[in-house]
């Protein structure tokens, strides 16, 4: 599965897409101007994207990567 379908689902699951994420990962503390904060580890964003946002853990890592900045909305 492409990057792209990753995000496109994740829309159709959640109703939000990249921007959204960028801002609740800033609004829970997780980033700090678009920045992954150092004290915050991969886990502690997929176990919230797995408890608030139902999502499995491919695409909540998918989000990660996206937070991370590994990924962006044109990566294939």
């Amino acid at each position: 599965m492409s990057f792209q379908a990753y995000l496109n689902n994740i829309k159709t699951k959640t109703g939000k897409g990249p921007k959204d994420f960028r801002e609740l990962a800033e609004q829970k503390g997780f980033t700090q101007n678009g920045e992954i904060k150092p004290a915050v580890k991969a886990g502690d964003i997929v176990n919230w994207l797995k408890a608030d946002f139902g999502l499995g853990h491919g695409h909540a890592m998918a989000i990660y990567a996206l937070l991370k900045g590994v990924k962006n909305e044109d990566s294939e």
